[in-house]
């Protein structure tokens, strides 16, 4: 996996790169060594939430005939200019005309046909009459005599005028055969498939959600739900960082609690690439740390363990594994916070440019900071927060560590401090990474 920066060059596979990287260096690494999946051609409902990968035309106009928007009766306009409730206009109905009728009666002078909501405008008709415009008939409106006309107690009273083209849906009069109705570009929503659907297509070029599977490491894990027994605790990253990539627009798949072992790890991929488009690991990555993780990806090569100027979140993997050209792998921190930061600044970029979305990076504003902050020299830190937009500040949420997921669970923004800041006084412009959707 190649990019601004050749992991190959820096010893794939090693404990880690010998320098120190930028938090921005790593993320430019990592969008180098990615790009949109390529467009595939999908049935509609299993389209919903992907991109649109080209302009939509349609083929012809929608509605596709003249046809009435109410019950009533189709009828000419000119039989009705002098209609009053004390002096209708009295028609023959020649006929019912339902939704769906191919056949329909000619409308001639003097002459009406009972219509249906969605029924084809009969030759003849201008216009529409609601049945609440009228006495509601009389008979059933289908017997006539062997020359076509109605028999003598088929009649509709009509009580008002009736304005030509009233109550009739004019065909093209909502879509028009080669309009674009959709651009490249779109999310398909319920009301996008729809549309979609009203034209005729059965199927659509999108832009795939890249497959993710999220592994999390651990001999110490178990799942929920389970008791978690003395030197135990409950795997908590893989469900994070699953619901994350799905909340990306990702489809994800949750591989938890796979032990320190490397047979089991290699059994586990090999079992996972098949399906994967991005594979993201938590766990294994820090110096120091049992070895397995780094082990089984180094029997793959091309995976560079780094360690970034950032906290939490200092170490990291990036590469590809499998075949040729390989699957993307972010090998994340085990630490909860770490993870899930690490996931932000990091896999969610990816996940949104595989997806070919214009808005790659979260959104970034300034804010005054209500408290006091403190930051290592020399790096980067990322602190969980609380944003209020109306009075423009930000407070912190929790402390420092990198284990705290109940102050994860209520920030809904990272505080960020600069590299070379060490504190900063309340009432300081931070910068404020936006987390909400």
């Amino acid at each position: 996996m190649t990019g601004k920066h050749d992991p190959c060059c820096e010893g794939a596979g090693s404990p880690a790169s010998p320098r120190l990287w930028t938090v921005d260096e790593h993320l430019a690494d990592v969008l180098a060594a990615v790009a949109p999946l390529p467009p595939i051609e999908l049935q509609l409902l299993d389209a919903q939430g992907c991109r649109l990968a080209e302009d939509v035309r349609a083929d012809d106009d929608l509605p596709p005939f003249d046809n009435s928007s109410m019950d009533g009766y189709a009828l000419r306009t000119a039989d009705t200019v002098r209609a009053t409730e004390q002096y209708p206009s009295v028609l023959a109905v020649v006929g019912d005309i339902a939704a769906g009728a191919a056949e329909l009666p000619r409308v001639g002078p003097g002459r009406a046909a009972r219509i249906m909501t969605g029924a084809p405008v009969p030759p003849g008709a201008e216009a529409v009459a609601p049945v609440e415009w009228t006495d509601g008939g009389t008979g059933t409106g289908r017997a006539a005599d062997a020359m076509g006309a109605p028999v003598a107690d088929e009649e509709v009273r009509v009580l008002r005028p009736v304005a030509e083209g009233a109550h009739i849906r004019r065909r093209g009069s909502d879509v028009a055969a080669g309009d674009t109705v959709l651009e490249a570009g779109t999310v398909l929503g319920p009301t996008q498939l729809g549309l979609l659907a009203a034209i005729g297509r059965g199927t659509v070029k999108v832009a795939p959600r890249p497959r993710v599977v999220v592994l999390s490491t651990g001999s110490e894990l178990v799942q929920p739900g389970e008791a978690a027994g003395p030197g135990r605790i409950h795997d908590s990253n893989s469900f994070t960082l699953t619901a994350a990539a799905i909340a990306a627009g990702a489809v994800a798949y949750r591989v938890g609690g796979v032990p320190d072992e490397a047979d089991t790890l290699r059994a586990v991929l090999e079992d996972q690439l098949g399906r994967a488009d991005l594979i993201v690991t938590s766990g294994g990555v820090s110096v120091g740390a049992y070895d397995v993780v780094k082990e089984v990806f180094a029997d793959y090569g091309g995976v560079d363990f780094r360690r970034l100027r950032m906290q939490p979140g200092k170490p990291q993997g990036f590469g590809r594994i499998g075949a040729a050209p390989g699957v993307p792998l972010l090998a994340l921190p085990g630490n909860p916070v770490s993870a899930y930061i690490s996931f932000e600044l990091f896999v969610r970029p990816v996940i949104r440019t595989m997806l070919g979305a214009p808005d790659v990076h979260r959104p970034v504003v300034r804010a005054a900071t209500t408290a006091a902050l403190r930051s290592p020299a020399g790096r980067r830190q990322f602190l969980r927060g609380r944003y209020d937009p109306a009075a423009g500040t930000v407070s912190p949420v929790g402390g420092e560590g990198s284990h705290l997921v109940g102050a994860l669970a209520k920030a809904d923004c990272l505080i960020t401090v600069p590299e070379d800041v060490t504190a900063l006084p309340a009432g300081s412009t931070v910068g404020v990474v936006l987390l909400t959707d």
